[in-house]
């Protein structure tokens, strides 16, 4: 599927972005990475972990002109990374997703539901995909940064 058919069929709607919200996400994601680490729980530093990789997720949807609607919002904000970056980011997604349904647990449900090694792995991980966002950013829409 393409962005433009999920948007046919009501999962994203049209959304003009501009370099300064592009700035804003990016600002977001750095503060995250900063805060991830200082000493608080596991569980913490995975959510702000999440949260960054999410708004890297969410510049490459509103840059390709969409946003997603409110139902599944965070879902198909990542499945929609590898119709972006290319199918050969199908794994990132899967992790992804599987990050998404660990922080609604640890988020919703109960503590201590990550250790300490998924939350430094995330936040290596997140590290690498705005390196890879920047670059995509960079060559499809350089305007916007």
């Amino acid at each position: 599927m393409t962005l433009q058919q999920w948007a046919d069929n009501g999962w994203l709607e049209p959304h003009v972005t501009s370099p300064q919200e592009i700035a804003n996400l990016l600002a977001i994601v750095d503060r995250d990475l900063g805060d991830a680490g200082r000493g608080i729980s596991a569980d913490w530093h995975f959510g702000i972990a999440y949260n960054a990789a999410m708004k890297l997720c969410t510049i490459l949807v509103y840059a390709e002109g969409f946003r997603a609607v409110r139902t599944l919002q965070h879902y198909r904000t990542i499945q929609a990374l590898p119709l972006i970056l290319g199918p050969e980011h199908r794994a990132d997604a899967d992790y992804l997703d599987a990050c998404r349904k660990k922080r609604n647990i640890v988020e919703y449900d109960y503590a201590g539901g990550a250790s300490e090694d998924e939350a430094s792995e995330l936040t290596a991980y997140v590290l690498e995909l705005k390196e890879k966002v920047l670059v995509w950013l960079r060559k499809n829409h350089p305007s916007l940064i």
